[in-house]
């Protein structure tokens, strides 16, 4: 599997330092601020709309009609972060106004086929199923920010120097798009970020560029189905950004030299988010084909079930003691459990790899913790195993411990498969 991999097109990545015109050319909807607390989406540039884009993201990205995008309550925005899953779709809505203010979570089952590690196979049912959705947890289908996680998007981060001019420094980074990303230019949705710019010992100014990439068609696929939804997108953001801005929250002026860097690992239904922070950027991502649905195949597997029938059994099962779920018995049991820390040793492995394909690269920082978060971080014992396995502390993080919280919320219901969906609402300022 290749390293970084990742997406976000709208108004929402995180950008330090000195603001230059190519960033705000790069950024036209992005609001003006010098350093911003969280990850923030980017926005697609103008060169690279397509007809089948929704009318609401071209307009967050044009500067005349860049607040068309928002619905505004005073001075508050208001943001339906979605996150489609291949197993559940999750929302929340997020009313920004000096800090983000979680209003509503909403959650709800997706059925099998539709989205497949990432990638949308039946746009007419998710049109459907998003209606239904929407329609059922009373939503609104304004201002929705739409986060994508797949192995077919790519993130790189890299320096250039010598250019000046924005229009050229837009055509170099498309030009070094092609040189580091595997990704026909002509079949993608490129967009890019300017981190930091500094002038080296001789003179020259260089600058600190997060690239951007993904198959445009894996783009539009979504878009469509989220327009025949009557769903309009404020932007289409990286899951790996939005879980970043809801559990590893960026300090106020950035990471402190030799601190360590921010790890948090998603773990879906069929795949798994894994993204390190500096503390000012997301440094690397990488999607893992391993999900929930792992655990379920090897239970199937030792008890010669269906995956389907391993579900309740693996929802019934703690890693943090010895027991024997329902309707099984003690030799079962055993199995199961076998079955299960075999998976997770696979699923170590895949982590201990990211890891240290990280820490190879120039810059990179200790890893001091990691923070799990997705439907499975919640089974018992799991962390505490993976910890075990890495030799890294890991802990269950809360994505609503950094944000306010109305009262309506419920704070009891498992929380892990809603931080995308609450990263995607929070806007940084």
């Amino acid at each position: 599997m290749d390293l970084k991999k990742e997406i976000k097109f709208s108004d929402l990545l995180p950008k330090r330092g000195k603001k230059t015109a190519a960033a705000e050319t790069a950024v036209a909807a992005e609001p003006k601020a010098e350093t911003p607390k969280r990850e923030r989406p980017f926005s697609r540039s103008k060169a690279e709309k397509t007809p089948s884009e929704p009318k609401a993201a071209k307009a967050a990205k044009a500067p005349k009609t860049k607040k068309a995008a928002r619905v505004s309550h005073g001075r508050k925005r208001k943001f339906i972060g979605l996150k489609i899953g291949a197993s559940q779709i999750s929302a929340a809505q997020v009313v920004n106004n000096g800090g983000a203010h979680v209003m509503q979570l909403a959650q709800g089952r997706l059925d099998a086929g539709i989205v497949v590690g990432g990638e949308l196979r039946e746009p007419e049912a998710l049109a459907t199923a998003l209606r239904d959705f929407f329609k059922k947890n009373g939503l609104s289908r304004q201002n929705v920010r739409l986060g994508i996680s797949n192995n077919r998007i790519g993130v790189r981060m890299f320096e250039i120097g010598g250019i000046d001019d924005p229009k050229q420094l837009t055509n170099a980074i498309r030009y070094r798009a092609q040189e580091v990303l595997p990704i026909p230019i002509e079949e993608a949705v490129l967009d890019y970020q300017i981190l930091s710019e500094y002038t080296d010992g001789e003179g020259h100014l260089k600058r600190r560029v997060l690239l951007v990439v993904a198959y445009r068609d894996l783009v539009d696929r979504y878009t469509a189905a989220c327009k025949k939804a009557g769903i309009k997108l404020a932007g289409i953001d990286l899951e790996a950004f939005a879980i970043l801005r809801a559990l590893a929250p960026l300090a106020e002026g950035g990471a402190e030299p030799g601190s360590a860097a921010l790890v948090v690992v998603s773990v879906g239904h069929d795949r798994t988010t894994f993204a390190v922070s500096d503390g000012n950027a997301c440094q690397f991502t990488r999607v893992l084909d391993w999900g929930g649905a792992s655990l379920n195949s090897g239970i199937a597997r030792a008890l010669d079930l269906a995956p389907s029938e391993a579900e309740p059994i693996k929802l019934s099962l703690s890693l943090a003691e010895p027991s024997i779920p329902a309707g099984l018995t003690s030799e079962q049991a055993e199995k199961v459990r076998e079955a299960v820390m075999h998976e997770l040793q696979a699923f170590a492995r895949e982590l201990v790899s990211s890891l240290q394909f990280y820490q190879s690269q120039t810059g990179s920082l200790g890893i001091g913790e990691i923070i799990l978060t997705g439907g499975t971080a919640h089974l018992p014992g799991f962390a505490a195993e993976l910890a075990k396995l890495i030799g890294v502390r890991v802990r269950v993080g809360d994505p609503l411990a950094n944000v306010k919280v109305s009262k309506k919320v419920d704070r009891d219901q498992p929380l892990g498969s809603m931080a995308a969906a609450i990263g995607l609402g929070i806007e940084t300022v």
